[in-house]
């Protein structure tokens, strides 16, 4: 806060204060003042000439400046500090305190006793109990001095003697400094655009001209009269009445037109009465005086339907010219969000114009209506704003989630805010659940087709494995045969005890003498094993000679097929692990 030296009520003081968005001003801005309207308090920055102060109020203003001085010292006792009066400024906006302390954290501020406040200050009351324009003063001085609290004091002296006190604590309140701060706004924007009405002159009615004195005298006949001529002037004259009404004036004479009508019935009701005493009947008199007579009459009545029709109208044109001018507002701010995403903004002119007798009252009763709408309207767009914002920067590669957007921009800011974050936090963790599921079924795919595969690989070797066994089988029978039929010509031969011919090369059985060496076994394998590893298949060598193991040739099927069932084994171990 800025503190400005200056004396309350100082020409330096009133200068500062016309350049400046005041505290003691905020009420009228708000349209809650029951001293200013809002369209006053814009007249007043504007022209820069504040209303005249009359004798009456100048006296109750000084005694509002003696009874605060008095109450001073009260205030600083129930404070427990000494406080002192401040003008002080932050921005545009200032206040006048009447107290503060050194701290700036606890403010003062006095009013004349009223039966008013008497009413509100009761045991247990508190600021929130208070008029709203007292309301928004002291939240508007805690705005500017940063204070947390105002101490509401109000009293009346009699001479240095106090005759009644009374006091409460106003809280700050972040939801009125934030309504201040936007009428503010708004009140800105209406006095750059202010254009100052005609000078406000009070509507007093007007009669139109005055008819001539109307002379009848009858001797049995008509001796003299201005009737025709009365007649003829009467007639313009009522031609000539004003029947469109605008303005309070227009209101105001056709008000007075229909008394002063009236007046005329009655004069020329006088006038057939004198005739009447003068003679019995003078037909010609008698109908011209009724055709004037019907003819003041007839205004009379036109006027006074009218009067009521025409009011009843521009009340209602004042009516349609706010909400128009809300719609176009409205408008305007769709436009600047780039789509219609404003709510719709009551506000309740009817009811603003309730009580109100004047164009003057109805119009300003509309302005402050329209006002405060604008304000509401310009706080939803901002908040609109801030949340497409959000949407804008956070979830643009997830607008899909936020069909919805019309609805969500119009939250409060934290709660849309937790909306984006709860959507796409779910979408990333159903997106994750989505990818891991395809994953699994791709492994699950995967391993089908490697178990299809060793399935189809060990099928083709047992086959092989097979076939080399039918021929490993089929060389034993030949060999056995072979064997048998020498083991004959050696029978034949030693009973002939005839020398024998060379017998033909035999290969001896593979189950009687094991010749099959394990480097053997490893070539036709085409990779190494050991005899250790052969064991724990439960193919143990069948004989050794010196370090090398030996096998029966009829082993070699059995190691192939052994070796086949540890392999598939492995690989089903293998994917049982990944699939875990």
């Amino acid at each position: 806060m800025i503190i400005h030296d200056l004396v309350q009520g100082s020409p330096e003081w009133k200068a500062y204060r016309a350049n400046h968005f005041n505290a003691s001003d905020a009420p009228a801005m708000m349209g809650c003042s029951p001293y200013k309207s809002r369209s006053e308090l814009l007249r007043e920055m504007h022209t820069g000439v504040a209303q005249e102060v009359d004798a009456m109020t100048q006296r109750r203003f000084d005694d509002g400046h003696r009874f605060e001085a008095l109450a001073r010292p009260l205030a600083e006792q129930i404070i427990g500090q000494d406080i002192y009066p401040v003008v002080g400024s932050k921005g545009r906006l200032s206040a006048s305190f009447d107290g503060l302390t050194m701290a700036e954290d606890v403010g003062f501020e006095h009013k004349s006793l009223n039966d008013d406040l008497r009413a509100v200050m009761v045991n247990g009351c508190t600021g929130a109990d208070l008029p709203m324009h007292y309301q928004v003063q002291m939240e508007q001085q805690c705005m500017v001095s940063g204070a947390s609290k105002i101490l509401f004091m109000a009293s009346t002296w009699n001479g240095d003697q106090l005759v009644e006190e009374r006091h409460c604590w106003y809280e700050a309140n972040l939801d009125l400094a934030v309504k201040i701060v936007e009428g503010w706004k708004q009140f800105e924007i209406d006095l750059e655009a202010y254009v100052a009405p005609e000078a406000k002159v009070e509507a007093v009615g007007r009669t139109p001209e005055s008819l001539p004195a109307l002379r009848i005298e009858v001797t049995g006949l008509v001796t003299a009269s201005n009737l025709g001529t009365f007649r003829d002037h009467a007639l313009a004259v009522f031609g000539n009445i004003n029947r469109d009404l605008k303005t309070d004036q227009d209101f105001a004479d056709a008000e007075k037109t229909v008394k002063w009508c009236g007046d005329v019935e009655d004069r020329l009701d006088a006038a057939k009465q004198h005739a009447l005493s003068q003679t019995e009947s003078i037909d010609t008199l008698f109908r011209t005086i009724e055709e004037i007579k019907a003819q003041a009459r007839a205004t009379r009545l036109e006027l006074d339907k009218l009067v009521k029709a025409r009011k009843e109208q521009v009340r209602e044109e004042i009516r349609i010219d706010g909400v128009n001018a809300l719609r176009d507002h409205i408008a305007s701010l769709n436009e600047r969000l780039g789509k219609p995403y404003m709510p719709t903004v009551a506000a309740d002119f009817a009811g603003a114009m309730k009580g109100k007798k004047t164009v003057t009252s109805l119009r300003d009763a509309v302005s402050t209506t329209l006002a405060n709408a604008k304000i509401e309207a310009n706080a939803a767009a901002d908040r609109i704003q801030k949340n497409l914002t959000a949407l804008r920067e956070q979830a643009k590669d997830h607008a899909f989630l936020f069909a919805d957007a019309g609805q969500l921009v119009l939250k409060a800011p934290d709660d849309c805010q937790a909306v984006i974050t709860a959507r796409i936090a779910e979408h990333k963790a159903a997106e994750e659940k989505r990818l891991a599921d395809e994953r699994e079924r791709i492994a699950a795919e995967e391993r089908k087709k490697a178990e299809e595969a060793v399935n189809a690989a060990f099928e083709k070797e047992a086959a092989a494995l097979r076939r080399r066994h039918e021929v490993e089988v089929a060389a034993a029978r030949q060999q056995a045969m072979l064997e048998a039929a020498q083991t004959r010509r050696v029978e034949e031969a030693t009973a002939a005890e005839q020398p024998l011919a060379a017998p033909a090369q035999v290969v001896p059985m593979a189950s009687r003498t094991p010749t099959l060496r394990l480097g053997q076994i490893n070539d036709m394998l085409g990779f190494n094993v050991t005899a250790d590893f052969l064991s724990s298949l439960g193919i143990p060598p069948a004989a050794t000679d010196k370090n090398a193991k030996l096998y029966h040739n009829a082993d070699f099927p059995k190691i192939c097929a052994a070796i086949s069932r540890h392999a598939m084994a492995a690989g089903h171990q293998f994917m049982e692990q990944l699939a875990a």
